[in-house]
């Protein structure tokens, strides 16, 4: 449990730099999610994320992707629509088919007719919205949030201390949706994985290296920040039980991409051995990140890194990049545009190109059609 300083109301949470990860946005809570936490300061959250990880159960496999479709797909008992719920979608597509005629008001104004919401529809949304479970942590009150998945076993969920709406600084502690669309691949590839030397960048609340931990050897998540990497620590410590007995070991380390040189010093928290930095450069073939591109700065540091570390390495390596697409419309442009996303792929073209004797780097983009074994809103822009 955290600690948690609660902030008068007449000091708002959210400013205007702050920025809110949509991953939260499917809430079961009934009431609105920002009043709530403007009310208690900003604290530290734990989220239940379900997943299966039995991915080479068909039936699952089909649970999930129902799970992720429209009302027409919420099954009932029997893997059956209800009677009730089949002549509400059929009634529904009549209309939809007839269409309605205009209505407009004394002023000319177009009203819209909508159609009466039924208990099934409700239902319906809610099983949509019953995606994650935000708990707030803290001592000494009742929780803000309900805890309504104490009845969740333990092989049902990754468990993710994490905060929201923070300054762009401290994006890492939030939970982004490419983190869960990567851990979808290795769990889809998890044969390709099996037996691994990991090692993630700007690993963040850690939730892809402990989805990657339940394969791989050995994990190197790395990020910048003692709270951050004390986080992701813990989170580790909270998903130890999914991780088979003498395999999928995590271990959170620095990282810094401003810096040439790993920090080794022994009495700086988070520290490499001499050990561990060989182990680095003797085993590591797999490196991955995941929404980590946004300042384009950090970009041009993440490639130098890159570059460095796998010049170092005595294996050939695969890189796993997951993004997403963030469009805004921008009064310099007038137009909407995604200058982060271009300018990660121009500092990737850039590296491909890159004329080394010893280096070839090739890009290959995956595509999106494998199975989704974790529940969240796979968009387009992913």
């Amino acid at each position: 449990m955290v600690d948690v300083v609660e902030k008068e109301m007449d000091n708002p949470t959210f400013k205007s730099d702050s920025v809110l990860s949509d991953v939260h946005l499917h809430c079961p809570n009934k009431r609105h999610l920002m009043v709530r936490l403007n009310a208690v300061g900003q604290p530290v959250f734990l989220s239940y994320f379900k997943f299966l990880w039995n991915t080479e159960d068909s039936a699952s496999a089909k649970h999930v992707r129902e799970a992720t479709t429209g009302r027409e797909h919420q099954y009932r008992s029997g893997d059956e629509l209800c009677d009730k719920d089949r002549n509400n979608l059929k009634k529904e597509r009549e209309l939809n088919s007839e269409g309605v005629a205009a209505v407009l008001d004394d002023d000319g104004d177009l009203e819209v007719v909508r159609r009466r919401r039924s208990a099934s529809d409700l239902e319906a949304e809610d099983l949509l919205r019953d995606r994650v479970y935000p708990v707030i942590l803290m001592k000494g009150k009742e929780d803000a949030f309900e805890d309504e998945e104490q009845g969740c076993t333990r092989s049902d969920v990754v468990k993710i201390e994490h905060t929201m709406a923070t300054p762009l600084e401290d994006v890492g502690k939030q939970v982004w949706r490419a983190a869960f669309l990567l851990a979808d691949y290795i769990l889809f590839k998890r044969d390709a994985f099996m037996c691994c030397s990991v090692l993630e960048l700007g690993g963040g609340t850690g939730i892809t290296s402990i989805i990657m931990g339940t394969v791989a050897k050995r994990v190197y998540c790395t990020d910048v920040g003692e709270d951050l990497l004390a986080m992701c620590e813990q989170n580790v410590a909270l998903n130890k039980h999914l991780m088979e007995p003498g395999r999928g070991e995590v271990k959170v380390k620095e990282l810094d991409w401003l810096k040439d040189e790993l920090c080794t010093d022994p009495e700086a928290p988070y520290s490499w051995s001499e050990e561990e930095i060989a182990d680095l450069h003797e085993h590591c073939t797999v490196i991955m990140a995941a929404d980590v591109f946004y300042d384009d700065d950090l970009t041009d540091a993440l490639f130098r890194t890159l570059y460095r570390i796998t010049h170092n390495l005595r294996n050939s390596c695969t890189v796993y990049l997951a993004l997403e697409k963030r469009l805004n419309f921008t009064l310099r442009h007038m137009d909407v545009t995604c200058e982060a996303y271009s300018h990660f792929r121009s500092t990737l073209n850039d590296l491909e190109n890159l004329q080394d004797r010893k280096m070839k780097y090739t890009v290959e983009r995956i595509k999106l059609d494998f199975c989704q074994f974790l529940v969240y809103e796979r968009i387009e822009q992913l």
